[in-house]
């Protein structure tokens, strides 16, 4: 299947930041193109532009039949169909004190405000869910983490625009885990103090949405890890902050399960998400990981939330691979490894798995031209096999295109449009 790209950007790169959708990159392009059909031209920030038109081919993907578990929980799933992550957003945040409104940490990341016509576009291009990441530390109103009303509201504003448009929604904590936030951090010395955060935010979360229905899901946190230590990225199994690191994850994914359930209201039955150390697969995988207890009468309403952009070096890592073939095996096996691992400990066994965060940054290729045939073979790839194995995956979309940064941005929200067209085609052929 040849699909034509629409606006073709060269000359962009990316950064190998392991730090997965933190980045505060620019976004900005220097002209947007109008209608951004395929004879426009798009101007980038450091002047090289593009007028050509380039066509790119969706592989053939197969993969063999999984078994996927009879029930609601993975009918939602399934239904869920795939997501975008609104990063560089209500994630982003200041520690710094520069902003002379707090409200204006949605732009400082990248300059653009989410609009409705942002949330209708990605809805239209085929994605039923949308994930907003959501740091709250910067947005207190005193020193007991009570959430100032005018950020909630602007949450809360999204949140609607997407719910009305007829999409899930994932609501979480997100950036408050680094020690300058001073909100929770995984060890057992702040433990006492991450409890209380944690009960605090989903406290007021809980009650705000508590009549929203189960299409509204509830993340517990992003990536909980050792933020600044040696072992930020990487579990080592042998030592004892690791240990304690993965105990204290589970005691705060429960404190969340327990606060969110004697919330009252449809929380009751709301479909939650719980991640292990760093979200990476490893951490769910790792033998210390436990899923939350639920009430009674809840079954399989605790999904694992996995981050992975995988495999690393050409997904994340700057200087690493800029090509991929969806139909060799040595660049599939990364791939296909992590996923039968979820699938053989939780999906088979009952409990699904969303990978809330996936992505291959921009880099360019070996003819100093951006890899988007790569990309467009990764997404293909990725979505057929975590479909086929009963798992619905989120796009970390950052409106990053240019510079040396993260550059996994697809839609470009100051245009209004998609930009890698033939990536998002992929990403739906694979996701019905």
């Amino acid at each position: 299947m040849a699909v034509t790209l629409s606006v073709s950007i060269i000359g962009c790169s990316a950064a190998g930041n392991i730090d997965t959708g933190s980045g505060n990159e620019s976004a900005a392009i220097a002209s947007e193109s109008g209608a951004g059909e395929a004879d426009e031209k798009t101007d980038i920030a450091d002047g090289t532009e593009e007028t050509t038109e380039t066509a790119y081919v969706i592989p053939d993907v197969t993969m063999e039949e999984y078994t996927i578990p009879d029930n609601e929980s993975f009918e939602f799933v399934k239904n869920m169909k795939i997501g975008m992550s609104l990063g560089n957003t209500f994630d982003a945040y200041n520690d710094g004190g520069s902003l002379k409104n707090h409200m204006d940490s949605e732009t400082c990341w990248q300059g653009v405000p989410t609009t409705e016509k942002i949330i209708q576009d990605i809805h239209d291009a085929g994605f039923e869910t949308l994930r907003l990441p959501i740091t709250w530390h910067n947005h207190f109103s005193d020193d007991d983490y009570t959430i100032s009303e005018d950020w909630m509201a602007r949450v809360h504003e999204v949140v609607d625009w997407a719910i009305n448009d007829g999409m899930y929604v994932i609501i979480n904590i997100h950036h408050d885990n680094h020690p300058q936030a001073d909100c929770f951090y995984p060890d057992s010395e702040h433990l006492d103090q991450s409890k209380h955060y944690i009960e605090r935010i989903w406290e007021q979360l809980s009650e705000e949405y508590k009549d929203y229905d189960e299409k509204l899901i509830f993340e517990s946190m992003n990536e909980p890890r050792l933020v600044g230590s040696d072992y930020e990225w990487w579990i080592n199994n042998a030592s004892s902050d690791c240990k304690d690191a993965i105990a204290c994850i589970n005691t705060l994914n429960q404190t969340f399960v327990d606060t969110v359930r004697a919330s009252g209201g449809n929380n009751a039955t709301r479909y939650l998400m719980c991640p292990g150390y760093d979200a990476s697969a490893d951490g769910a995988l790792n033998s210390g990981y436990q899923l939350p207890t639920d009430i009674e009468g809840n079954d399989t309403k605790i999904f694992v939330s996995v981050h992975a952009y995988t495999p690393y070096d050409f997904a994340l890592d700057i200087k690493g691979k800029s090509h991929f073939d969806a139909s060799k095996k040595n660049y599939t096996n990364d791939i296909d490894s992590f996923m039968d691992k979820l699938y053989k400990k939780f999906i088979s066994q009952g409990t699904p798995v969303v990978i809330g965060e996936f992505g291959a940054l921009a880099k360019l290729n070996v003819k100093k031209e951006q890899n988007v045939q790569d990309r467009v073979d990764y997404a293909a790839y990725y979505i057929a096999a975590a479909r086929a194995r009963g798992m619905t995956c989120l796009w970390w979309d950052n409106n990053a295109f240019t510079g040396d940064g993260e550059n996994f941005g697809l839609y470009y929200r100051t245009g209004g449009y998609f930009i890698f067209e033939d990536i998002v085609d992929a990403l739906m052929k694979y996701a019905e």
